[in-house]
């Protein structure tokens, strides 16, 4: 095992905040402006991060002139809320970030801020990073407490070996993501073309007509989501239902992604007592009748079941599970669900003082065109083996991420030689 010398925080870089910036200071449009939540987002792997939240052009270079502004290599590191999530600045990023929510590592000396990002997520890291965490209701970091933590530090090549090694990884998962976001794009576009603008095949011979939604092609009705399909609500559950391994995957309001999709690093372990309606298998819609987001970027918002490590898991009482009656696809209702108005107008009806609750007769009772059988039949042949090629790729995902979290450790302790000459 190498022996590397220990190296104070503040000996090896710069670690600051950023300029306050006021809620005048927003704008509908601009320069992104970052909070933690848009960095745990990255941290996460999510290549589509968005914000509501931007500034000025004219502030952005005022702050840049005088204070600095992120540039690439910088690191930031989230310090209040969901703690540690890393983010290294990349090329072509240009944004500014909320002080207090986020800690700035830049100028680095003898330190690549490549191999810091890998260091903060091993053992080693977080136990530097727990030293330096105060606050019992809401934890928190201190520059102070982060300047402080201390790293044995590889040599310059040695650092850039091992990142280049893990960021190798890094950039397998990137390209997986890539891709299923270009087929969630493709499979997003082609619903809308056909049934948001009735551009389907054939459809010069469908007269429009009518409705109460306004004119729709010929041959089609007007139904509410409840005569095509149903609702089975999840379990109710007690903390000691769940365990740290074994049991059932448990899916639960964390398996959403903020407006739709599955989030697979959300799912629990579940080990108590269930029904057949709380069973939820691969392919399965599930949606969120709860939501913690103010901003309501969870309710009504659907997912689908991915392949998991078992034939099937348990789904919580803040989900749904939405079963499509015959004849009508899932994987057209599951576009209908994702793609069209329907989130966005019925998670108005959620209410709640600090936690949205929305009840599932909302849900049911929402009125949309549905189109023929052969058409739903023809947009499911196109769309169903994408959403399977987007499961292989995420399940592709996992076992690169597994792959190099278990090189992580031994790489960052020294237990792995490593050839430096090519670093």
């Amino acid at each position: 095992m190498a022996t590397w010398p220990v190296k104070r925080m503040d000996e090896l870089c710069e670690i600051t905040s950023s300029k306050r910036i006021f809620a005048a200071d927003y704008v509908s449009e601009g320069v992104p402006f970052y909070r933690g939540r848009e960095i745990t987002e990255k941290y996460k792997g999510n290549l589509d991060v968005t914000t509501e939240l931007f500034i000025t052009e004219e502030k952005f270079s005022e702050i840049e002139r005088k204070f600095g502004a992120p540039k690439l290599g910088d690191l930031l590191l989230t310090s209040v809320g969901t703690l540690g999530s890393v983010y290294v600045v990349k090329p072509g990023d240009r944004f500014y970030f909320k002080d207090g929510n986020l800690t700035w590592f830049r100028n680095f000396q003898e330190l690549d801020s490549r191999f810091l990002y890998y260091w903060l997520g091993s053992p080693q890291g977080k136990a530097e990073l727990q030293k330096a965490t105060i606050g019992a209701a809401q934890s928190a970091f201190t520059i102070v407490l982060l300047k402080g933590m201390e790293m044995e530090l590889p040599p310059p090549l040695v650092q850039r070996r091992i990142a280049g090694i893990l960021s190798a990884y890094d950039e397998l998962l990137e390209n997986s993501q890539r891709r299923i976001l270009t087929l969630e794009a493709m499979t997003r576009t082609l619903y809308r073309e056909w049934f948001a603008h009735y551009c389907f095949p054939g459809h010069k011979k469908f007269l429009r007509v009518a409705s109460p939604l306004g004119d729709i092609p010929q041959n089609w009705e007007i139904k509410k989501l409840g005569e095509v399909a149903d609702a089975f609500r999840g379990r109710s559950y007690r903390s000691l239902d769940l365990a740290e391994e074994g049991g059932l995957p448990f899916l639960n309001l964390k398996c959403l992604d903020r407006d739709g999709g599955f989030r697979r690093s959300g799912l629990k372990r579940y080990t108590g007592e269930y029904k057949d309606c709380h069973v939820a298998k691969k392919g399965d819609i599930i949606m969120g009748v709860t939501d913690m987001t103010q901003e309501r970027r969870i309710v009504a918002r659907a997912a689908l079941v991915p392949t998991l490590d078992k034939d099937f898991g348990i789904f919580s009482m803040d989900l749904v599970r939405i079963e499509p009656k015959s004849p009508m696809p899932k994987a057209f209702l599951y576009s209908f669900l994702r793609y069209s108005a329907f989130a966005d107008e019925v998670k108005q009806h959620a209410n709640g003082a600090n936690v949205l609750h929305l009840a599932p007769e909302r849900i049911t009772d929402f009125q949309f065109a549905v189109p023929p059988v052969e058409i739903m039949r023809r947009f499911a042949d196109f769309v169903a083996p994408t959403l399977e090629q987007m499961d292989t790729l995420q399940n592709k995902i996992e076992k690169i991420r597994q792959t190099r979290d278990l090189l992580l450790p031994r790489l960052l302790s020294g237990q792995m030689e490593l050839n430096t000459q090519a670093a």
